[in-house]
């Protein structure tokens, strides 16, 4: 039975960069993997409490999650003390000098307006002792300090489905580039997330894939000034849009399942890659069944394109738009929009999908977001 969302080692196949999963990427003659040899490291290290397991969140709680990341100067410092460059670089990479360059409407390095590249970078976070990234939006909040990104870069289970914690050393760096940070360094200082995801368990795809979802509120940079007011721009964000549009998707994989591009910059996390085209909703199967609403399109960017918004409305000249979804999953689907029958052989496309947001779902954990001092 061929999967639209597959999983691999007992990992859930999302996009995120993560030392410990194995991620497969299905094509006619690639399953590529991504392994990180950074060392294992804990919340201690970055003199950060290690969290209560979110396990323990009473069912019927409010909707809306929040966990204070780094609060204080002093932990902010030590998170930022952290991201070495040496582990930065060890979440990235090498580049094949040898491949030639090659893009198309399924994943092209993004050229485009800079005001986009400002507005969406590389989050780096700590999950379950191991470094890890993904990729995250900037957009419009009252406090100027949101961003949008994947439930699971901000919580997430172990490998067997259990101990459900949430990220530490969280820094958000926008228009990340060859390992440079042009507007800054933001640490997390509050994640938000659905009471519900936070019981997610790698396997149970209908109950938890819709709220694959998360924001967080960022610190201020060394100057005190908001993400926003540094980067002068800002993404829309909009609720319960129709999924059936031609969407613009963005982020930082450190993969791609194409062999032909496979060590490109663009695939190895160094820069923003971009996919474009008509999104389909990812049907699911008897053996992974998936809720209605998972939206993307044909794409090929793997691990660390998790939380990478999937924009409708964009204009390219601008690189404004409006996130409708975000970026978490795989699946094997026809142009058509129906699970590949044979996923060795064209018209299979491997897409790119996640959540569209919601009024009942994304609503209550944005306004908590944005509005949080």
């Amino acid at each position: 039975m061929p999967k639209t969302s597959r999983r691999t080692d007992g990992c859930r196949n999302r996009t995120r960069s993560h030392p410990r999963c194995t991620l497969a990427l299905a094509t006619t003659a690639l399953a590529a993997s991504i392994t990180l040899s950074a060392p294992a490291t804990t919340a201690l290290a970055a003199g950060i409490t290690p969290p209560t397991p979110a396990a323990a969140t009473p069912p019927h709680a409010d909707s809306v999650a929040r966990h204070p990341q780094a609060v204080t100067a002093a932990q902010q410092q030590a998170v930022l003390n952290y991201w070495t460059p040496d582990r930065i670089a060890a979440l990235t990479e090498p580049s094949s000098a040898d491949q030639p360059p090659k893009s198309g409407p399924d994943g092209a390095p993004w050229t485009g307006s800079d005001t986009l590249g400002r507005t969406v970078g590389r989050l780096f976070f700590t999950d379950h002792g191991e470094d890890a990234s993904c990729t995250a939006t900037v957009v419009t909040s009252a406090n100027r300090s949101t961003v949008v990104t994947g439930g699971h870069c901000v919580n997430s289970p172990n490998l067997l489905g259990e101990d459900n914690q949430w990220t530490t050393n969280v820094m958000f760096v926008p228009g990340y580039r060859d390992g440079r940070a042009p507007y800054g360094k933001f640490v997390g200082r509050l994640g938000v997330a659905d009471t519900t995801w936070l019981r997610y368990d790698a396997i149970d795809s209908r109950t938890y894939d819709g709220h694959d979802q998360a924001f967080v509120v960022l610190g201020t940079d060394t100057r005190g000034r908001p993400v926003q007011d540094v980067i002068g721009a800002v993404q829309r964000i909009a609720f319960d849009k129709p999924g059936d549009r031609t969407v613009h998707e963005f982020g930082y994989p450190r993969s791609a399942s194409d062999p032909a591009r496979q060590g490109l910059p663009e695939y190895t996390g160094a820069r923003l890659a971009h996919c474009t085209g008509p999104a389909r909703e990812d049907p699911g199967t008897p053996d992974f069944p998936e809720p209605r609403g998972e939206w993307g399109t044909a794409c090929v960017m793997g691990g660390g394109a998790s939380g990478g918004p999937r924009m409708t409305g964009f204009d390219p000249v601008s690189g404004l738009g409006t996130v409708v979804g975000v970026n978490t999953h795989s699946a094997l689907l026809t142009p058509a929009g129906e699970v590949c029958a044979d996923p060795d052989t064209p018209p299979c496309q491997r897409h790119l999908v996640g959540p569209q947001f919601t009024t009942t779902i994304t609503r209550p954990l944005y306004e908590a977001a944005q509005h949080a001092a």
